[in-house]
């Protein structure tokens, strides 16, 4: 049975969405027994944001088994000495529960250029930003120059007390590279099986050519969901709500978004499990909070079903 885990859910007072209400959502979901919770990350994405850190500080506060992760973190866009003490302060926040999702984003070019970064350089400002966060929790002074970034004689306090283990996501080659050399962990997204098959050789290739070992590094998939006894019900639930949020036809993405009741969503998640997942991010299509819990506590249970 893989970790599962659904999405924090975000406060925005002016759209209705407070946080008072984040935050009996998550406890909610610890005494469901949900795994965790995770937050997405955008600093203007089509002029939405929301900081992912930010999000989940409060979380930890008041949770204590709750696991808390980003999916992902636009690390390309902050200095990584920042986000490397702001992450090492969670960690102790948490106990130890949080662990650092990263991704490159880029689906609009707009949130880098708004930053003055060239959105054709994130990869590259995301592998410098890895090996400095890394530096900064285990070493006692960071000298560090590179094409991004340069650090002299740097010292972080605090630091981690448990370590932060990173999760690459993305489905691309560079992802998967990266997700070798760096990650504790993967995350795909919009990948076939095939793919999530493929990925985990690929990821192994670049573990073992860093010198790790690639048994390490666990795999897991996240993925939007339409949970409805109907299965027409759920298409169309999950249909207008990512076509809101990407402004793409939903048909892009129906092949990896499953829809229908929480049994047919769990017979869809079934070969990546076999095929290694041990962690399962749900996006529900729900926009009520408390009906995300619902659905993901429903698929859960499907899961449990199969998988025992």
């Amino acid at each position: 049975m893989p970790q599962v885990f659904m999405p924090a859910g975000s406060w925005n007072i002016r759209a209705g969405h407070t946080p008072e209400a984040v935050l009996e959502s998550a406890r909610k979901a610890e005494a469901a027994g949900i795994d965790g919770v995770f937050a997405g990350d955008h600093i203007s994405f089509y002029g939405l944001g929301n900081d992912g850190l930010m999000n989940l500080a409060p979380i930890a506060a008041v949770t204590r088994r709750l696991l808390l992760r980003t999916s992902v973190y636009l690390l390309p866009l902050r200095h990584p000495l920042e986000v490397a003490l702001q992450c090492a302060m969670l960690d102790q926040l948490s106990g130890g529960r949080f662990s650092l999702g990263v991704g490159v984003g880029g689906e609009d070019p707009a949130e880098y250029l708004a930053m003055g970064i060239d959105p054709s350089r994130r990869g590259r400002r995301m592998d410098e930003a890895l090996h400095l966060l890394q530096r900064l929790w285990t070493e006692d002074s960071v000298s560090f120059s590179g094409k991004h970034f340069r650090l002299d004689d740097v010292r972080l306090e605090p630091k981690p007390t448990s370590g932060v283990r990173i999760f690459v996501g993305g489905r691309s080659d560079a992802a998967l590279r990266r997700a070798g050399r760096f990650g504790d962990g993967w995350t795909g997204l919009w990948v076939s099986v095939r793919r999530f098959s493929e990925a985990r050789e690929r990821i192994a290739e670049a573990a073992i050519a860093a010198g790790r070992d690639p048994a390490d590094i666990e795999m897991g998939v996240q993925v939007w969901v339409g949970v409805h006894p109907e299965a027409d019900v759920g298409r169309a639930l999950l249909g207008s709500r990512m076509e809101d949020f990407y402004r793409q036809p939903f048909e892009s993405f129906e092949r990896y978004a499953p829809y229908g009741p929480p049994e047919a969503i769990a017979a869809f998640l079934a070969p990546y499990i076999e095929a290694g997942a041990r962690h399962v991010h749900l996006i529900p299509g729900d926009l009520d909070q408390e009906q995300v819990l619902e659905s993901a506590l429903a698929v859960r249970d499907a899961l449990r079903a199969i998988c025992d």
